[in-house]
């Protein structure tokens, strides 16, 4: 292990990274201006303001908009261990409307991870920490890494 880190200091350090990695691929992520507060092992936390684009007839943000936001949040925290994996199902309840200007946090827990297939919760709250959304997502793991084999070891 480099520079004398535990086990487990390794592992959030490759958590970020891949997360860090992933991020900035994701124009999509991006372009909505979602930021990535927080990656570790199967888990991760995102932030977005709604903007007035995000908004449906009713005035409130668009549940499309929070579902790619509970689902970034959920591609960054099955996505830590260096594993590439999508999405193999997702689903969401909302719970409150959000409106112009709230920030909402998306925060996931990988609730159970064998094989190729993973199970995660999200919930995303606002700035007052009132729950907005509840979204679950299933994940399966593809061939490949995210990182090169050179870069895991830095």
């Amino acid at each position: 292990m480099p520079n004398n880190l535990t086990e487990e200091q390794v592992k959030v350090q490759l958590a970020e990274r891949c997360a860090q990695a992933l991020y900035e691929r994701d124009v999509a992520t991006q372009h909505l201006g979602i930021e990535l507060l927080f990656s570790a092992p199967g888990q991760s936390q995102v932030r977005m303001t709604v903007q007035d684009f995000m908004l449906q007839g009713h005035k409130t943000c668009h549940g499309g908009c929070m579902f790619t936001l509970a689902d970034s949040a959920f591609a960054f925290a099955c996505n830590t261990y260096n594993q590439p994996t999508v999405a193999l199902g997702c689903s969401i309840d909302y719970v409150a409307p959000a409106y112009q200007g709230d920030v909402l946090t998306a925060s996931c827990r990988e609730k159970s991870r064998g094989g190729r297939t993973g199970n995660y919760d999200v919930e995303i709250h606002n700035q007052q920490d009132q729950l907005i959304a509840i979204f679950h997502g299933k994940s399966y793991r593809v061939k490949g890494e995210i990182l090169s084999q050179e870069n895991t070891n830095d």
